[in-house]
């Protein structure tokens, strides 16, 4: 592999502002950045990358080959928590094995956005569609989730009656949580827009892009940061999984991408979308419906471990790969 891809990736401002953040908080500075902001750039990426894949979509179309790969992500959102709650089990209780794997499953947007930036770097392009890929891969993780810790993990409260849960709270919460809501709503608008909607929208949705990202991976570097101590706890073992798991499931969705034979700008963000973990909808969504579950694990775990990893060594070396076997 050509350690230039990985310095490349490295020296991407983004990722060093990730960094920047990491060492703010390692050096005790006062830095930080309000939570309001924090939550608007969130929002703006998700606005940006969705209205752009409308409008990508679009002008692309929808042919056999993306149907066979949108169906590859939802088949992926089903089954990695599925494999992941077995192998978490080994040393976790089901509440917390649930949780984690819940977030495998689910996607990081960032990450995603952060692969897009890469391959704009190398001079290489993903089709739209594979955002509505990433839409639909959010909220399947979080229903397998919350169905395997009520299946294996059947709790009581104090009087011996078992705690009551609504299945309508949680599907709202994974189908129409403000992330996944305005994702698939700026999408929806991109596509009925078009190339007048884009002409309007391209000074915010694509000039300002890498900025809002910047500031958006100084943010998610303090926090990243800030979190890792609460793994120290799970010994190796949670550490080994963060890092272990995202090759896997890379690994899986290179094969697919190979089968369906798909480009390689489409095959990265797809094998991105396997391998990332979020770390924004599924603890929203988690808290509530697996309360038993440590937020100080599987949110750590996923931001602090998983989403520097891939976008450091992660997405370089998927790219090697899939030009190796693509």
């Amino acid at each position: 592999m050509d350690i230039s891809i990985i310095l490349k990736n490295f020296l991407n401002p983004p990722v060093l502002f990730f960094f920047l953040g990491v060492a703010a908080v390692l050096v005790k500075s006062n830095l930080e950045i309000p939570e309001a902001l924090s939550k608007f750039f969130s929002m703006y990426l998700l606005f940006a990358i969705g209205f752009k894949g409308g409008v990508e979509l679009v002008k692309d179309g929808i042919n056999p080959e993306h149907l066979l790969l949108l169906s590859a992500c939802i088949l992926m959102a089903i089954i990695v928590p599925i494999y992941s709650f077995y192998i978490l089990k080994l040393k976790l209780d089901v509440h917390n094995a649930a949780a984690i794997a819940a977030s495998f499953g689910s996607v990081s947007a960032v990450t995603f956005v952060t692969a897009g930036a890469f391959l704009h770097t190398v001079n290489f392009e993903y089709s739209g569609f594979i955002v509505a890929g990433m839409a639909l891969m959010e909220s399947p993780a979080i229903v397998i989730g919350v169905m395997i810790d009520r299946i294996y993990g059947r709790t009581t409260n104090a009087s011996g009656e078992k705690e009551k849960f609504s299945w309508k709270e949680l599907l709202h919460e994974a189908f129409f949580s403000g992330s996944i809501f305005l994702l698939v709503g700026a999408l929806i608008i991109g596509a009925l827009t078009g190339e007048s909607g884009w002409k309007a929208e391209k000074a915010f949705a694509d000039d300002m892009f890498k900025g809002f990202l910047t500031f958006f991976l100084l943010d998610m570097g303090l926090n990243a940061a800030k979190k890792l101590g609460d793994l120290k706890k799970s010994g190796l073992f949670l550490l080994a999984f963060g890092i272990l798991m995202p090759l896997l499931n890379a690994s899986i969705g290179i094969l697919i991408a190979k089968t369906i034979g798909i480009k390689v700008g489409d095959a990265l963000m797809f094998t991105v979308l396997c391998a990332s973990a979020s770390y924004i909808a599924v603890p929203a969504a988690v808290r509530m419906a697996i309360p038993n579950a440590n937020p100080s694990l599987y949110l750590p775990l996923a931001l602090g471990i998983t989403f520097p990893f891939n976008i450091i060594v992660g997405i370089p070396l998927y790219f090697y790969l899939i030009k190796q076997f693509l």
